[in-house]
């Protein structure tokens, strides 16, 4: 039997309205598909879009355009408090700034996502973030809070909050971003060892050519367009290394001018579409 699709993207785009009245264009005719167990990294400089693309992908925003489908669903069509259980559910994010909470320890953080849940997994929900916590090595950092972790371990912290509900998609986004590289190596085993060990989707997205090309499939998105990338037995090298010169240049950092033009806030003036009754 044809296994179903878990995230697809159809002709997908995201625009804004600045100040100024310009339309900032974030992405543009997107067009991915994403099923159980596969591993895709999209890499992309700083302002390419990728964090909206993740976005999409988690169903926290809605496209300007096109659609979003999970499970042969299109996501549209979903009430908020349906789309919030499902993501909850399905969709787990690791952020490259850990996002924890502040004076939590470590088992508090990662047993936050399990309030959430009902019954039998609501009342395990300890000893669940007990096991997940072993499971990447923090076993004996359970009365850790953030403060008092390195960065490593608080990534490791995060992965374990991410993946305690054993979600079907794992979206990262630029996970390694806040750590040195063989933290950064090591994290990123821990990550494909368990989403492979749970047959879950992994989409991480990067600026760093080490880090995508441990993934199966790679995309590279530049002025909001998703292209294929071929990396299958190429080296890995640094953003800069002149043996990837195509990937390189779209990884290099943008000028000041350009991160300025990005990052000016939109206008909300835009409304989100409006809730469709499934």
């Amino acid at each position: 039997m044809e296994l179903v699709t878990l995230v697809r993207l159809e002709g997908v785009a995201k625009h804004v309205l600045l100040p100024d009245d310009t339309r900032l264009d974030i992405l543009r005719g997107i067009d991915l598909a994403v099923a159980a167990g596969d591993h895709v990294a999209i890499v992309g400089r700083s302002g390419s879009g990728k964090s909206t693309l993740l976005n999409l992908m988690g169903m926290l925003d809605r496209p300007s355009e096109g659609a979003v489908w999970f499970r042969g669903e299109p996501v549209r069509k979903m009430r908020r408090g349906r789309l919030d259980r499902l993501r909850g559910r399905n969709v787990g994010f690791v952020f490259q700034q850990f996002n924890l909470l502040a004076g939590r320890t470590a088992l508090e953080n990662v047993e936050m996502p399990l309030g959430y849940a009902t019954g039998r997994e609501f009342w395990r929900r300890r000893r669940t973030a007990t096991e997940m916590l072993e499971r990447v090595g923090l076993g004996h950092r359970i009365e850790s809070t953030p403060e008092q972790m390195s960065g490593g371990e608080q990534q490791r912290v995060a992965i374990a909050r991410a993946l305690v509900r054993r979600p079907a998609l794992i979206l990262a986004d630029e996970p390694t971003g806040a750590l040195d590289v063989e933290t950064g190596a090591t994290v990123m085993e821990l990550l494909d060892d368990i989403a492979s060990e749970a047959d879950a989707a992994l989409v991480t997205i990067t600026h760093d050519l080490h880090v995508a090309a441990r993934a199966r499939r790679h995309f590279r998105l530049d002025t909001g367009v998703l292209t294929p990338f071929d990396l299958e037995g190429a080296p890995t090298p640094s953003a800069a290394d002149s043996s990837a010169p195509e990937l390189a240049a779209s990884v290099a950092e943008p000028d000041a001018e350009a991160e300025a033009s990005v990052d000016r806030a939109p206008r909300q003036d835009e409304a989100e579409p409006a809730e469709v009754a499934s």
